[in-house]
């Protein structure tokens, strides 16, 4: 069931909950991302949702950026056990060090690609012209990545624009069509 807005529009009922979520609904969530920075951040907000509220996280997103030197990834790739120590004394992170580590390890593989001229955008474009299931992107993420789930891989996949988000019926972005490979 959708909820009609103080502005007259109707939602999906999960965005009225917080001005955050219902920014998040309207501005990011289904819309394809290809700057890698900007992918990397995704990937690591989903694997912080791990155990909590997607609210709870970005709620600590402006922290987390900050912290994670805006998720650069050159940048992160390069953060050493002195920093990761940093990180897991931070009040306003989410202190889990299964969390951090993988973090910087997600860094690292992305940053590798970057040394060869290849990107993550690249990857997600190459395996998405052949795989055809969930499963298949599960699979391929926990064979690429460290702390990587079904939840974690189809929140991401959703959150990019590679799986089409199931608006409920009268939310204004039921019809919105997007397509995370139709660019370029």
């Amino acid at each position: 069931m959708s909820q009609v807005g103080t502005d007259g529009i109707f939602r999906c009922d999960w965005a009225y909950e917080h001005p955050l979520l219902l920014a998040y609904h309207d501005e990011e969530y289904g819309i394809p991302i290809h700057d890698d920075n900007l992918l990397f951040e995704r990937l690591v907000l989903e694997q912080m949702q791990a155990g909590l509220s997607w609210l709870t996280v970005l709620k600590k997103r402006h922290y987390l950026r900050e912290a994670m030197d805006q998720f650069q990834v050159s940048i992160v790739a390069h953060y050493d056990d002195q920093k990761l120590v940093q990180l897991l004394s931070n009040a306003n992170l989410i202190r889990n060090r299964k969390k951090l580590v993988s973090a910087i390890e997600v860094a690292k593989r992305i940053n590798q690609w970057h040394l060869q001229g290849y990107s993550f955008d690249q990857w997600l474009k190459e395996n998405g012209s052949r795989i055809t299931e969930l499963e298949e992107w599960v699979t391929l993420f926990k064979q690429t990545f460290v702390f990587v789930g079904y939840e974690i891989v189809k929140e991401f996949l959703l959150s990019i624009g590679i799986l089409e988000y199931p608006h409920q019926p009268k939310c204004f972005l039921v019809h919105r069509k997007v397509n995370f490979f139709e660019r370029n």
